[in-house]
């Protein structure tokens, strides 16, 4: 399975999804794509098989992806303070891959009915969503 983790600004939740993702799915290729180069870095240095970063590589990585996991703004253009471009949402949105999508309420985008945890705990759901994925059937 190739696991496409998405993330921006400082890398933060990338680098806790590479990692656990790592454990969970230890068969899976996880490609991780930074919408800078900080986040690249601190995926890379998590685990990631590959890395790269920027808007081309979201839209390339996206199209050979089975599961794209990354924080919900991935999906919304102008998002994680404006690094999320109309064409890097357009490839997660498009994508054939299956999405597992953190519900993080900031940069004005709020997800109601979605109970308040915290990072760690979103994270670990997200793993265990994609882990699920990667059994068969």
């Amino acid at each position: 399975m190739n696991i496409l983790v998405v993330d921006g600004q400082g890398g933060g939740l990338g680098r806790q999804l590479v990692s656990a993702l790592r454990q969970a799915c230890p068969t899976a290729h996880l490609t991780a794509v930074g919408t800078n180069s900080l986040a690249t870095g601190i995926m890379l240095k998590a685990g990631a098989h590959q890395a790269a970063t920027g808007e081309n590589a979201v839209v390339v990585a996206c199209r050979r992806a089975d599961v794209i996991v990354g924080p919900v703004g991935i999906a919304i253009v102008d998002s994680l303070l404006g690094e999320i471009t109309p064409a890097m949402a357009l490839a997660v949105g498009q994508s054939m891959a299956k999405r597992v999508l953190i519900p993080v309420n900031l940069c004005d985008n709020f997800i109601v009915g979605v109970p308040d945890q915290s990072m760690g705990k979103l994270v670990q759901s997200a793993v265990a969503a994609v882990a699920a994925l990667d059994q068969p059937v």
